[in-house]
């Protein structure tokens, strides 16, 4: 029994003498391909990080909401140097700048809620509305703006 011990002893400190820190790129790709924690381990577990997976849908509407913004960013420069103007008061300083300027600012705010809301996608605002809620909202809501901006173009 105790040379059996000694036995398992030894293999477990043979298998821990590569450090799995030092390979961090292959972990990241590895835990992306082949992830543990689809879900809490506790019923009452709702932190952003007791999941490390998340389903395939939110990057899909995630990635729908970026192109969105861009198309929007687009259509708003090009309907702007048609004679219209912005109706939000905290983009309309960025656009009478730089075009560049104002569709980095446009899409990177964009991008970090759509990531929040992607991260916190199963949880629910308030104790009711799940978030998944609001991130197809947002996607409805930008699909109906896009529409809008081309039946404007289609009127100059």
């Amino acid at each position: 029994m105790k040379e059996e011990r000694q036995t398992l002893g030894d293999t477990a400190s043979e298998r821990r003498q590569t450090d799995r820190r030092k390979r961090v790129v292959r972990s990241l790709i590895y835990g992306s391909l082949h992830p543990r924690r689809r879900g809490a381990r506790r019923a009452d577990e709702n932190t952003l990080t007791s999941v490390d997976w998340h389903h395939p849908q939110w990057l899909a509407i995630a990635t729908l909401i970026l192109v969105l913004s861009c198309c929007d960013a687009f259509l708003t420069l090009m309907l702007m140097a048609h004679g219209a103007y912005e109706v939000n008061p905290f983009m309309a300083p960025l656009v009478r700048g730089s075009a560049v300027g104002f569709a980095l600012v446009k899409v990177g705010m964009t991008a970090v809620g759509v990531v929040f809301l992607t991260l916190l996608a199963r949880g629910r605002t308030f104790g009711r509305l799940r978030v998944g809620v609001i991130l197809y909202s947002v996607l409805v809501l930008y699909g109906t703006l896009i529409l809008y901006e081309f039946r404007m173009l289609d009127g100059l």
